[in-house]
């Protein structure tokens, strides 16, 4: 199953961190949910029980649904265009590593080439295949894909590992040009602000967005071992993090009267 192509190695200190991420546009609440989805799918595809296979199917109809909300293509590639557009401005800058840079801007033109060269049409392809339209009816019961509701259903996740793990493939084939667009887009996105230290006093901080300079996406850092977790809302105008101590899936957190170290990123 193919996978994008891999980053530098997560430092030590990046292992140690549990990312919160939140979309301050709906291009970018689209586009995490794709790549969750997209991720979650190649995951279960390249694994060779009958209940990943099914896993894999469920993330591959959630892709479908969220393609049918709106034009997710043309959102990529307009977004492919700003982020070139933005690599192209750093040729000038002094000190820059152009075979670095000249590598980045090759492969953003290589996948706005596959996406725009690519049939808009590929969701409607899939929704065409009757076998994942009765899959997908019968999602809306629970437990609606069970033995009796869809033999024929049983009857390929009973086929040979190899055999589901190539007609994954295939169906996957025609939403990778835009997945793989949208895992770039995201990676560039991320990679455009270094998360700096900031404090939370009494387990609140509040920001001011710059007018006509709103991020599109903020992270928030905290160590793995931590007992708490950011609760983040925002708009065009600010945004606040809160944070809340867990004290066990039976009870309800509690926003911590501490101040609390974190690291941020306004992408």
């Amino acid at each position: 199953m193919h996978e994008p192509a891999p980053r530098a190695a997560a430092s030590a200190e990046d292992s140690a961190m549990v990312e919160y991420e939140q979309p301050l546009t709906e291009r970018m609440r689209t586009f995490l949910r794709l790549e969750f989805l997209y991720q979650q799918t190649a995951f279960h595809a390249d694994t060779g029980q009958d209940w990943n296979s099914r896993a894999a199917v469920t993330s591959l109809l959630d892709i479908l649904a969220i393609l049918g909300r709106g034009d997710v293509r043309s959102e990529a590639l307009k977004e492919l265009e700003r982020q070139a557009e933005m690599l192209r401005r750093y040729k000038a800058t002094p000190g820059v590593d152009h075979a670095r840079l000249g590598s980045l801007l090759r492969n953003v033109d290589e996948l706005r080439e596959s996406l725009g060269n690519g049939s808009p049409n590929v969701v409607q392809q899939l929704r065409e295949c009757e076998f994942l339209s009765a899959i997908k009816h019968r999602s809306a019961i629970p437990g609606g894909t069970c033995v009796f509701d869809l033999p024929d259903y049983t009857y390929w996740l009973s086929r040979p590992y190899t055999e589901r793990r190539d007609q994954l493939e295939d169906w996957l084939a025609l939403l990778r040009p835009l997945c793989d667009a949208v895992m770039e887009i995201l990676w560039l996105m991320r990679e455009s602000a270094q998360p700096r230290r900031q404090l939370a006093g009494g387990g609140m901080y509040q920001q001011a967005l710059v007018r006509n300079q709103t991020p599109n996406l903020l992270r928030v850092l905290m160590p793995r071992d931590a007992d708490l977790y950011p609760e983040i809302s925002g708009g065009q105008h600010r945004f606040t993090v809160r944070f809340l101590r867990w004290h066990g899936a039976d009870q309800r957190p509690r926003q911590t009267d501490e101040d609390i170290s974190f690291l941020l990123a306004l992408c």
